[in-house]
């Protein structure tokens, strides 16, 4: 009996009978023998199969496909798994495919085929590149997400994995079945990206389509117009419906206008493809149409839908009517972003509503330019009041019987940095919108007696002249009044009967509530009422005896109306209508003050018909408290 070697031993594996032959038999560098070494306890390699030997059935078994690759990028061994993905055939479990058995024996094999030929890799530069690596042994890994055309004709994704094998001239394939998976995530992503009521795209998937549209090289084309149209829709009294009906009646009317929508814009089809129609929120939608012509192409779109939308609804038996109100939007796709695109969109939807609703009006940059100066005005409103921008211009009422000075009007005037000298109309609306009113209203009153106080004072020899101040109707409302006034009479020394607040008939018309009782204690206190612009408002007669009121002012429409210069003679009606409210007026023991006053024939006429008071520019225009000074000095 021969002696046995001395040092490590290697067992080397025999394919047991009926098997088919080693799949990784003959890969340069794996070699058929163990390399389980002897040692104490293992005698018999035999009878302890080798790690390595575990691995061949391990690797032909396997449910992962898999396949063993050579340094030219050849397959040269492969399991059954990878037949089956690769090729659709089922070979049978654990038969595996070795090289020199079958090769080239029809499209199922694999033997002998290239990586690339079956999965393309060359299709992508970089991951060519990253294989290439791979096979000189220059990089540890590849892992790549590929889809495939399966034999039986379906699609396959595949999770495509490529490795080297140690102390090995070859690579290891490894292949893992994703379709399932990226099916779900296809399905996720389409969840995420459509309206699940509608089934329309929803906000994120529009404002893709939005921003791909904007792209440069969106428009490469030469047919491209490198336009781009929108339309913003919002349902005029969707609210009601589902207050009164319900929100499944809300529902099923949303989805309904969701297919006259759809339809709509399958008719509106052109070249460039059929409008986006997306659901952007609540009874809001959108249409986005991409390399539009013009703006005809946006109106029609936009009467299309009106007319699909103003035909009833029929919801389960339920007649629902509902009308739309649109913005709409189209320019060059040049300088244009997202955002611009968007808030140009929402501005025009907002005056299709403020213009009357059931009703799609484009966008007025003339128009947009006015909000936006409206807006800057509005944000700086209250900061200008601490900032010291506005002043106070005072114009003259003048005695229409001797012409002598009887009062001024306090004028607030608004010194903005970038828009230069304001006159009321440009911000006291915009002041009573956000409330700011009240605090520049306090700032005028007090202001306003301050310097009538100061005149009292310099000019004690002349009897004193009272200021007029405006007061809006929300300060009736929103602030102490009576308070406010009390204090800057008592802080400024101004009596009370050299105060007059103006308010306009909306602010006093009313029998009760708390305008009427703070007109009381105002009255109480010694200051004076006047009714602005009367004639214009409510006008209700039957309140006028129950005011606390002490003067009428003229609105100067009426005093207008007083005109000889042949062109537009004065009508009678006009004549008549002043004479008998000055009657009126005075029989309530009320004085009246004409506005508007701009020449000598209009002052006489309104003195001959007993008005007390004139205001306009035929006495001065507003001007500075020191012109009045100079006023009250000549009349001493």
């Amino acid at each position: 009996m021969s002696a046995q070697p001395e040092g490590p031993t290697t067992a080397r594996w025999v394919a047991p009978p009926g098997r088919r032959h080693d799949p990784l038999a003959g890969i340069p560098g794996l070699t058929e023998t163990s390399d389980v070494t002897e040692s104490e306890g293992v005698r018999s390699a035999s009878r302890h199969p080798s790690t390595q030997a575990l691995y061949r059935p391990a690797f032909a078994t396997s449910p992962l496909a898999m396949a063993v690759v050579d340094r030219e990028g050849v397959i040269v061994g492969a399991n059954d798994a990878a037949r089956t993905l690769l090729c659709g055939e089922d070979t049978g479990e654990g038969a595996g495919t070795e090289a020199g058995e079958g090769a080239g024996e029809g499209p199922g094999h694999l033997l002998g085929r290239t990586v690339d030929e079956l999965l393309d890799l060359h299709s992508d530069p970089r991951t060519a590149d990253a294989y290439r690596e791979i096979l000189r042994g220059r990089q540890a890994r590849l892992s790549r997400t590929r889809r495939l055309k399966h034999p039986s004709g379906h699609s396959v994704w595949l999770r495509v994995t490529v490795s080297p094998l140690p102390d090995a001239e070859a690579v290891l394939l490894s292949l893992g079945d994703i379709t399932a998976h990226r099916g779900l995530q296809d399905r996720l992503h389409h969840l995420e990206l459509h309206d699940p009521l509608t089934r329309l795209p929803n906000r994120a998937l529009f404002f893709e389509r939005v921003s791909a549209a904007l792209e440069a090289g969106a428009y490469e084309s030469a047919d491209a117009t490198g336009r781009v149209g929108l339309c913003l829709l919002d349902l005029d009294g969707f609210k009601a419906v589902n207050d009164a009906l319900g929100h499944p009646v809300g529902d099923r009317l949303l989805v309904a206008v969701a297919e006259r929508l759809t339809h709509c814009a399958d008719r509106a089809q052109s070249a460039a493809g059929a409008p986006l129609v997306a659901r952007l929120g609540g009874d809001e939608f959108a249409l986005l149409v991409e390399d539009s012509t013009g703006t005809e192409q946006l109106a029609e779109l936009a009467r299309s839908v009106l007319d699909a939308l103003r035909e009833p609804f029929d919801l389960a038996g339920q007649e629902v009517s509902v009308s739309a109100s649109i913005g709409v939007v189209e320019r060059q796709v040049t300088g244009t972003s997202t955002t611009a695109l968007m808030q140009a969109a929402d501005t025009t939807l907002y005056w299709a509503k403020a213009d009357g609703k059931a009703r799609w009006t484009f966008f007025d940059p003339e128009r947009n330019a006015h909000r936006m100066t409206r807006q800057a005005l509005s944000s700086s409103l209250r900061p200008a009041v601490d900032r010291g921008e506005f002043a106070l211009e005072y114009q003259p009422l003048v005695e229409m019987a001797g012409g002598g000075l009887s009062g001024v009007e306090a004028l607030v005037r608004w010194r903005h940095p970038q828009f230069g000298l304001l006159t009321p109309n440009r911000f006291i609306g915009l002041a009573e919108e956000d409330g700011s009113i009240v605090e520049l209203g306090r700032w005028v009153l007090r202001t306003a007696c301050a310097q009538a106080r100061r005149w009292q004072m310099e000019h004690r020899e002349a009897p004193p002249v009272f200021v007029s101040v405006n007061v809006a109707v929300r300060q009736m409302w929103d602030s102490d009044l009576v308070a406010d006034v009390a204090q800057i009479l008592a802080e400024t020394g101004l009596p009370p009967e050299l105060l007059q607040l103006e308010l306009i008939e909306s602010a006093v018309m009313g029998p009760t509530g708390r305008p009427m009782q703070a007109l009381r204690a105002l009255s109480d206190m010694g200051v004076r009422i006047a009714i602005d612009d009367f004639g214009t408002g409510y006008s209700n007669l039957a309140y006028l005896s129950r005011l606390p009121v002490s003067v009428l002012k003229l609105d100067g429409a009426f005093v207008r109306g007083f005109r000889e210069d042949g062109a537009a003679p004065t009508e009678p009606a006009d004549t008549m209508i002043v004479e008998a409210l000055v009657q009126l007026a005075h029989r309530l023991g009320l004085t009246v003050t004409a506005e508007c006053v701009e020449t000598a024939e209009q002052a006489e006429r309104l003195r001959r018909l007993g008005c007390d008071t004139g205001q306009g520019w035929l006495y001065s225009r507003p001007v500075a408290a020191d012109r009045i000074s100079g006023l009250l000095a000549e009349r001493r």
